[in-house]
């Protein structure tokens, strides 16, 4: 069955990606009618901006780098001031396969915060180190916390819906990872319905990472021990229209 796509607003967070965004953003149009895509370039100093918009993308060009949780925010911003009820976060190096993002907005239905999950049975995507025990752990924490089963609480291939768009409009994690695990511990202690798509991840299609695994696995730790202070924190209350 056809998903009604007229609503959605994909947001693509874009950090110096003039080398693949092209591509990523024909991608996304031709495999999903309909759509509009928000490009935030996050303080690029290459040609993001302008290549984003020759491709069709409506673009936010911030003055310097915010991190994705920030660029984020931003498009929560945008699609509740231009009336899009869903938002689903692309990135913009062709790791995600716009393909699902049908099958993530059609899960809305019943859920408020759908995740596009790599360790659930779809692909071959595989974590190793200290970096697969990380996210092991943090899948264990927040199943709980979510009353769900979770296995890729890091993944930032997501549909939020209505709900979720309001919320995260005021109250998304700028750090990095942050934006991933902590919001998921806003999502669940608001009550939000948290539930998971099997997908697979593709190889980078271009342009150069913004953090190495090293450094990736130092972030896992720094955001586990910012989950357990986020889970100490009194729970954020849904966001009534009236209040936005």
């Amino acid at each position: 069955m056809a998903v009604d796509l007229s609503k959605t607003l994909i947001v693509m967070p874009a950090y110096n990606e003039e080398a693949v965004i092209a591509q990523v953003l024909k991608e996304v149009y031709s495999t999903n009618p309909g759509i509009s895509c928000l490009v935030v370039d996050d303080g690029s100093r290459d040609r993001t901006t302008e290549i984003s918009g020759q491709a069709g993308a409506i673009v936010a060009t911030l003055p310097y780098n915010l991190g994705v949780g920030g660029a984020m925010r931003v498009g929560f911003n945008y699609a509740l001031a231009n009336g899009f009820d869903n938002v689903v976060q692309v990135d913009a190096d062709g790791q995600h396969n716009p393909q699902d993002v049908a099958r993530l907005v059609a899960e809305l239905s019943n859920a408020d915060l759908v995740l596009g999950a790599r360790f659930a049975g779809s692909g071959d995507y595989e974590a190793r180190g200290p970096r697969k025990w990380a996210m092991i752990v943090l899948a264990k924490l927040l199943s709980r916390s979510a009353h769900a089963q979770l296995t890729d609480t890091t993944s930032g291939f997501r549909a939020s819906g209505p709900r979720a768009v309001k919320l995260f409009a005021q109250h998304y994690p700028a750090e990095y990872l942050g934006d991933t695990v902590e919001s998921l511990v806003i999502a669940a202690r608001a009550g939000f319905v948290i539930k998971q798509v099997p997908v697979s991840m593709r190889a980078r299609a271009g342009g150069t990472p913004s953090h190495s695994p090293i450094k990736a696995t130092i972030f896992l730790v720094r955001v586990g021990v910012a989950m357990l202070f986020a889970f100490l924190r009194p729970p954020v209350k849904e966001i009534g229209q009236s209040q936005l």
